[in-house]
């Protein structure tokens, strides 16, 4: 081949959709981490209905005046049951729709492009539920026509340890159905507020372990444990020897009182909403893990639907609710603004 036909080979000269199969590097470089921090530090379970049910128990108060005659007979009863409680299932879907012609071409990173679509969906699947379960919305039951069935969220079940902006309403479970909370006027999160509910999350009889919020509201928490406002031991750290020196820039664990240790986790799929005065605001949570499960009506599953021509088609759905086995676990500083610094 002579010198003078070189230049027809010369690839910058291609579109860039246009290069082929052999001169793409054959991987999918996808930024979008499959990272599930609520439904990732609770458990599971299998529920039996598309209601599920379970009962939330907690010891009695002291009885300081509890004194018995030596030799009486036992009177009374002090039996508790408990308080009955339950959440709708949800059924949320992704449908992929994949042409033979797509299924045999020589794609670029991948074998198979109904193979590679499963995966991506079932990842976005297991986010929407992640996000949906830290949502404010009402439990609903499926009427079978136009309604679907709803999971009350976490801040829906919250009562007990509460802290929300003026106007702002609990929601809780009465009657059958989780109500949604009111949104109060938004505001700004203070460290006496995340001190005060996790003290009262600690004094209900829970074990809280982490802090979350929006990424927005944790660096604002962050940034303030560094100012000499913030009412903690002077952040140090101590490099010796030859490594390279490391800049520290961020807390990732706040002890508070009553060695409640609080590990701080921001969750890129918790979602603002819209506070009383129309500003975008995020809820801070307090969570005791191990009083939360996932229940699975249904696991995830992807199911088979007639074809369309020349098109292969698949249904992934799952059927799962929100077990909140004793909302007084749990504590939510709400109505927070990202926008604000934190004060004292």
């Amino acid at each position: 081949m002579s010198a003078a036909n070189l230049d027809f080979f010369d690839l910058s000269t291609a579109d860039f959709n246009g290069l082929v199969n052999e001169d793409v590097m054959q991987q999918i470089f996808d930024i979008s981490e499959i990272s599930l921090p609520f439904t990732g530090m609770i458990g599971s379970d299998k529920v039996g209905n598309a209601f599920a049910e379970w009962t939330i128990d907690k010891l009695q108060s002291q009885d300081l005046t509890n004194a018995t005659v030596d030799g009486a007979d036992a009177t009374g009863d002090d039996t508790s049951i408990g308080t009955r409680v339950g959440n709708f299932t949800q059924l949320p879907d992704k449908v992929v729709r994949v042409s033979d012609r797509a299924r045999a071409g020589n794609t670029i990173g991948f074998t198979d492009t109904l193979a590679y679509q499963l995966l991506k969906r079932g990842d976005e699947l297991r986010r929407d539920v992640e996000g949906i379960m830290l949502e404010g919305q009402a439990s609903n039951a499926d009427d079978g026509a136009a309604v679907p069935g709803r999971l009350g969220g976490l801040p829906s079940w919250l009562t007990t340890n509460t802290s929300r902006g003026t106007t702002g309403a609990d929601g809780g479970f009465a009657a059958g159905i989780v109500a949604a909370p009111t949104p109060g006027d938004a505001r700004g999160l203070t460290e006496t507020l995340v001190r005060d509910i996790a003290q009262s999350v600690w004094e209900e009889g829970g074990d809280p372990t982490i802090l979350m919020s929006v990424p927005g509201v944790m660096r604002g928490l962050s940034e303030f444990m560094f100012t000499s406002s913030s009412r903690i031991a002077r952040l140090q750290r101590n490099e010796q020897g030859d490594s390279a020196a490391t800049a520290i820039g961020s807390v990732s664990v706040f002890l508070t009182d009553f060695d409640v240790t609080l590990e701080f986790v921001a969750n890129r799929l918790q979602n603002t909403y819209t506070s009383a005065d129309a500003t975008p605001v995020a809820n801070m949570f307090i969570i005791s893990p191990a009083f939360a499960l996932q229940g699975f009506l249904q696991g995830y599953r992807v199911d088979p639907l007639d074809r369309t021509g020349t098109a292969d088609n698949r249904q992934m759905t799952v059927d799962v609710t929100l077990k909140v086995l004793n909302e007084a676990a749990f504590g939510v500083i709400a109505d927070i603004d990202p926008t604000i610094a934190v004060l004292v």
